[in-house]
């Protein structure tokens, strides 16, 4: 089995590549952090003209028709660089919601402005602190006006539309609530990553209209979740490599003692463990990819160990990537801290570390008395 990307993907990717080193420097991160702006609407709207926000949406949809495998090359470009730019909300979790769940009249209303970077989506979820489970939903709908409040809610503050978990008359259900609509107040709350803003929004009997079956609220969410948990990993391993690429480029230039720092044992040591990390990470992540790109039986366990290893290896590098560079590594100025955030933001972004550790031990388990 051959799980490297064709020499097209390749030349797909070294395109986005180029793009997104020419118009999302540091200086635009930090920009979109220091304004505590929703995100960059002139990159998101290049990438959108690039077919890569539509990438993994159908053609009849508004998309490009490509496959997962070009979204998640797109994906790993946009976590080199911490593009603030809503994909994980807006095309990983929304996008994914209405393919999943929509019916064929929703798809074809929303899809294609997702699509085309003509509005943003998100999905409201979280109520509070602490890890979020089912059971802790209290958001409610009765008679098709939505009651409650989510927070945080990822690029919350400028997103159009939500879908929102909430209790209907069977249950956990979904619904599509328009945020520019009337019963709906935000506002934007501070985050570990202030490139990718969170978002407090309350709901006051605003109109909601459902999403997929009432009652299959948990069952679709899990499914999402797999699917999210493979892209966001991709984003996670570019931000991991491009973490170690700048740790190894200062151990080569940075001086001491009349020698480079990267050949003492102490940092190659750590450069080591940043390469190990990054590549495992690697690994998990094509399987992960493929798995999804073909709706294979192993989504789920690809999904949550490309989720485990991928979190693992951003953190580890963005973590490291401060030591190596030293008491310098700490200051605002450089551009360490801001992968460092981006890492322990995304770490949380579908639920902590451990519980995708539990969901892949339950998950093994689960194939082997299916083997047994």
């Amino acid at each position: 089995m051959n799980l490297d990307f064709s020499d097209e993907q390749k030349q797909l990717r070294d395109q986005i590549r180029r793009f997104l080193r020419d118009t999302c420097t540091s200086a635009r991160v930090r920009a979109v952090a220091n304004e505590h702006a929703p995100f960059d609407r002139e990159l998101y709207r290049g990438l959108a003209e690039m077919g890569v926000v539509g990438a993994a949406i159908p053609e009849a949809f508004g998309g490009a028709g490509f496959s997962y495998l070009e979204l998640c090359i797109a994906a790993e470009e946009i976590g080199r660089v911490l593009a603030p730019a809503p994909m994980f909300s807006s095309i990983y979790l929304a996008a994914e919601f209405l393919l999943q769940a929509g019916s064929t009249a929703q798809k074809a209303l929303w899809l294609p402005k997702l699509a085309s970077g003509e509005m943003t989506a998100t999905f409201a979820w979280v109520e509070g602190r602490g890890a979020m489970t089912f059971d802790k939903v209290r958001a409610a709908v009765r008679a098709g006006r939505l009651t409650g409040t989510k927070s945080p809610v990822p690029d919350g503050v400028g997103a159009d539309l939500a879908i929102v978990a909430a209790l209907g008359e069977k249950g956990l259900s979904l619904y599509l609530v328009d945020l520019n609509g009337e019963g709906v107040a935000r506002a934007g709350v501070n985050s570990l990553d202030p490139s990718k803003g969170q978002a407090r929004i309350e709901f006051i009997n605003a109109p909601a209209e459902p999403l997929g079956s009432e009652g299959d609220g948990a069952y679709i969410i899990s499914q999402v979740f797999d699917r999210a948990a493979v892209l966001l990993a991709f984003e996670q391993l570019g931000g991991a490599d491009r973490s170690l690429e700048m740790a190894r480029d200062y151990a080569l230039d940075r001086m001491a003692f009349g020698r480079p720092i990267g050949s003492f044992q102490a940092i190659k040591h750590m450069l080591a463990n940043m390469y190990v990390a990054a590549t495992l990470a690697r690994s998990n992540c094509y399987y992960g990819a493929w798995a999804l790109a073909n709706g294979a039986g192993e989504l789920p366990t690809a999904a949550a160990s490309a989720r485990i290893s991928a979190t693992n290896a951003f953190q580890e590098c963005a973590r490291n990537n401060i030591q190596v560079h030293g008491g310098m590594g700490f200051t605002f100025e450089f551009d360490c801290h801001l992968f460092y955030r981006r890492a322990n933001a995304q770490a949380l972004a579908l639920g902590p570390l451990s519980h995708w550790e539990n969901v892949l031990i339950e998950r093994l388990a689960t194939r082997l008395n299916d083997v047994a």
